[in-house]
């Protein structure tokens, strides 16, 4: 059969060269799946409509089931895309009599805008269960580790003592923001632009509500124009997935570091590393290597992303099917990197007494030990903190003499002492109870870190329900669709 698209206004056949920089036919396989179900929801509608008769409608469905069946492999590849090659694979099985009134009402433009969206949708909410999962593995991690020692960072050098279960509750928060993104994208995503057309809509009598509600959608992009020439979701996908790999590529950082020999904290599962082809002593932290180079790709696809639509004119330009391989190959990169680090975490064993050892190292208590002296004997946070600056430039023992000698130089009076005690600052360089001390809300604190990990449980919780919701629309959505199909389709 000449080609359905070109055979009217077009008289020269393409060369393949063209073809090749033309066709979006290999892109478009994300997209097959989620193609059959909008040709099937439009052919429920226009015979609903009447637009069509009952038999046309029965014949269109079963073809559409066996195309389904057959797969993309048995498609035209010659097409410059999925959805004109699809069609035409319908108008082989049962004529252009039948299959040529398919598009009653449609331009590509609607179709392949609502077939990205579905395709976008069901990735996201795979996402959405991905991130929980991370999620709740630092969160189970962090419950074990509640009173595991170890030195917090600022500028890479050791600051204050912590608790490991405080450093990865950090990570979660991050990771629970990137979770709600993703979640309010969702609701944008989800939105109907079939019935549009090309752009002017269409003078059939389409009801577009129909076709909303046999795909599972939340609700219609009403402006003809900008349903079909809109491609900022994409744009705000795009960005949800870079600030994920941001947050993702960071703790991918710190499990290299950690599990340096000069650090120590970690060891990585066997699983996620690789060995040296010439030094057989290595263990190389290579998946979370990969990970923060991945991160590249999520940037690479909103900047691209982003320069195909910033000068684009309404409406439909075929910029815009420069899009879809962007948003695909990001959210690919993005969904497995979530996996990989789920597994890291959840595999990677714990070194408990090299983490308490460090805690210490770097006068990580001085804070606290200014924080005392201000406390019991009056003196201004901002004098405390040249006294123990003085003590750290000098190093070695803390002793109740020498803390009263630099006091004594810094207060320029003569003084027998500011009023400690060895107890006090015992206590005050202790990480222990430096760290029971910071029971403020988001402390490192045991009871505090207990009540957040309680809470965040109950987050969890209630966006794993919000998950659960989100599928069971969607899902009922295409198996009542199906069930329509299977009747209508009935010879």
């Amino acid at each position: 059969m000449s080609n359905i698209l070109r055979r009217g206004r077009l008289e020269d056949v393409q060369e393949d060269k063209i073809l090749r920089y033309t066709s979006s036919m290999e892109a478009d396989r994300w997209l097959f799946n989620y193609d059959i179900a909008v040709d099937l929801a439009h052919t429920v509608m226009l015979k609903e409509q009447c637009i069509i008769n009952k038999e046309d409608c029965s014949k269109i469905l079963r073809g559409l089931l066996r195309i389904r069946e057959e797969g993309m492999e048995e498609l035209d590849f010659s097409y410059e895309d999925l959805h004109i090659s699809l069609e035409s694979r319908l108008i082989d099985i049962v004529g252009e009599e039948v299959g040529g009134r398919m598009h009653s009402g449609r331009s590509r433009n609607d179709e392949v805008a609502t077939c990205i969206r579905l395709a976008l949708r069901e990735e996201l909410t795979g996402l959405l269960e991905e991130i929980f999962v991370l999620r709740n593995t630092l969160i189970n991690l962090a419950e074990k580790h509640i009173n595991t020692l170890m030195p917090g960072f600022t500028h890479m050098q050791h600051a204050q003592p912590t608790t490991l279960a405080h450093h990865l509750c950090a990570h979660e928060a991050a990771f629970s923001r990137d979770f709600d993104r993703a979640q309010d994208a969702f609701s944008r995503i989800n939105l109907c632009p079939l019935g549009a057309a090309a752009f002017a809509s269409t003078g059939f009598n389409l009801n577009r509500k129909r076709t909303q509600e046999l795909l599972g959608f939340e609700g219609l992009l009403e402006n003809s124009m900008d349903a079909v020439s809109s491609r900022d979701f994409l744009i705000e996908c795009a960005s949800v997935f870079a600030n994920l790999m941001v947050n993702l590529s960071r703790m991918a950082e710190e499990l290299v570091v950690w599990s340096s020999s000069e650090f120590n904290f970690i060891e990585l599962n066997d699983m996620y590393v690789s060995t040296s082809s010439i030094m057989p002593q290595k263990k190389n932290p290579d998946s979370a290597e990969l990970l923060r180079g991945k991160t590249g790709v999520a940037f690479g696809a909103l900047m691209s992303l982003l320069t195909i639509c910033k000068g684009l004119p309404l409406s439909y330009n075929r910029d815009l099917q420069e899009a879809t391989p962007n948003i695909c190959r990001s959210v690919e990169t993005v969904r497995a990197s979530v996996n990989v680090m789920e597994g890291m975490i959840r595999t990677m064993r714990v070194h408990i007494d090299v983490l308490a050892d460090k805690s210490i190292e770097g006068f990580t208590t001085a804070t606290e030990l200014a924080d005392t002296i201000v406390r019991e004997t009056g003196i201004p946070f901002r004098t405390a903190h040249q006294i123990v600056g003085m003590l750290a430039k000098e190093g070695g023992k803390f002793t109740l003499e020498k803390i009263d000698s630099k006091a004594k130089i810094v207060l320029e009076e003569s003084l027998s002492g500011i009023g400690l005690t060895e107890t006090m600052i015992t206590e005050a360089l202790d990480p222990v109870s430096s760290i029971n001390r910071r029971k403020i809300a988001g402390g490192p604190a045991p009871e505090e870190v207990l009540r957040y990990l309680a809470k965040r449980q109950t987050d969890l919780e209630l966006d794993k329900q919000e998950i659960a919701n989100l599928k069971n629309i969607i899902n009922s959505a295409f198996e009542n669709l199906l069930a329509i199909v299977n009747e209508y389709g009935k010879a």
